[in-house]
C-alpha cells in the first residue's frame, strides 16, 4: 500500500537504476523491485511487476518520492489511486543547498565564514564537540545573511519534525511568506518550489512516510558495488540488490528420506 521511489547511481555518469521500496506498515523495510533508469517507464515496469506476482497497482495509496517530473508522471499514470508525499529529506537538503550559497555570497564581505559549510548545515539539535562548538559559536555571533538562511532552515525542519496535521499547512504557509520576504534569494526559490508543489509537500505531515529508509537502502547498495569493484551488467547489480535487501527466503524445504524396506 506504500511505496518509497529513489534513484541510485549504477556507475559514473548519469547512469541510475530506480529502487522501490515497501513502506507498508505491516511489512518489513525491504527493496520489491528494481530497474535501470530513472523515468516514467520506470512506474510502469514496476506496476507490471506487482500485478504479475500478483499485487494490485490500484491497492498503492500513498508514494514517497522526490519531485522528479518524470517519476510524478508515471504514479499519475501507473498508480493511479496513489498520492504522492515529496521527500522532506530532499527539501531539507534544497534548504541546506541554499544556506550554502548564502554563505558562499558572503564570504567576500565576511572572511571567517570560510571553511564553515558543515558547521551550517548540522541539526540545530546535535550537539558539537568542543573545538567545532567554539567555531560555531563564533560566526553565528556574526549575525548576518547566512546566520538569517540557517534559521529559516531550523524553523522549516522544526516545522516538519513536530507539526500536526492540522497546524502545519498553515505554519507552512507562515513560513514560505517568511522566506520571500528575507532578501535571501536561495531561500525564495525554496518558498516558490514548495508552492510550486504544495499538495505533495504538505501531504507529509497526513502520511508521515519519508525516504530515509531508501537513502540507507541505496547506501548499502553502494557499499555492495564498491565491495565487487563494480559489476558487469545492470542485471547482476539488480540480483544482487534482491539479495540482499529483498529480505527473500531462500531456504530449501528439507525431504525426509523414505524408510528403508
Amino acid at each position: 500500500t506504500t511505496v518509497g521511489i529513489d534513484e541510485t547511481s549504477r556507475a559514473r555518469g548519469h547512469d541510475y537504476i530506480s529502487v522501490f521500496t515497501d513502506r507498508s506498515p505491516a511489512s518489513p523495510r525491504r527493496v520489491i523491485f528494481a530497474c535501470a533508469g530513472r523515468d516514467a517507464d520506470a512506474v510502469r515496469l514496476f506496476a507490471q511487476d506487482l500485478q504479475a506476482h500478483p499485487g494490485a497497482p490500484e491497492k498503492v495509496t500513498d508514494v514517497c518520492c522526490d519531485m522528479s517530473k518524470a517519476y510524478l508522471r508515471g504514479v499519475t499514470d501507473h498508480l493511479p489511486r496513489a498520492a504522492i508525499t515529496f521527500d522532506r529529506f530532499h527539501i531539507m537538503k534544497w534548504a541546506g543547498d541554499a544556506i550554502d550559497q548564502v554563505r558562499r555570497a558572503e564570504v567576500a564581505e565576511r572572511p571567517e565564514l570560510k571553511k564553515t559549510r558543515y558547521l551550517w548545515l548540522r541539526n540545530a539539535w546535535h550537539g558539537l564537540p568542543p573545538g567545532p562548538k567554539a567555531r560555531w559559536e563564533q560566526v553565528r555571533r556574526l549575525r548576518g545573511r547566512t546566520h538569517r538562511a540557517w534559521m529559516l532552515k531550523t524553523v522549516l525542519q522544526d516545522i516538519f519534525e513536530h507539526s500536526s496535521p492540522e497546524q502545519g499547512p498553515e505554519l507552512l504557509q507562515k513560513w514560505c511568506a517568511w522566506a520571500a520576504r528575507s532578501r535571501l534569494s536561495p531561500m525564495v526559490e525554496v518558498a516558490r518550489t514548495l508552492r510550486r508543489h504544495w499538495q505533495g509537500v504538505v501531504r507529509w505531515f497526513q502520511s508521515r512516510i519519508a525516504n530515509g529508509v531508501v537513502e540507507a537502502i541505496n547506501g548499502l547498495i553502494q557499499s555492495a558495488k564498491r565491495r565487487a569493484r563494480g559489476f558487469r551488467s545492470v542485471r547482476n547489480l539488480i540480483t544482487m540488490i534482491y539479495l540482499l535487501l529483498g529480505k527473500l527466503d531462500l531456504q530449501v524445504p528439507s525431504i525426509t528420506p523414505a524408510p528403508v524396506p
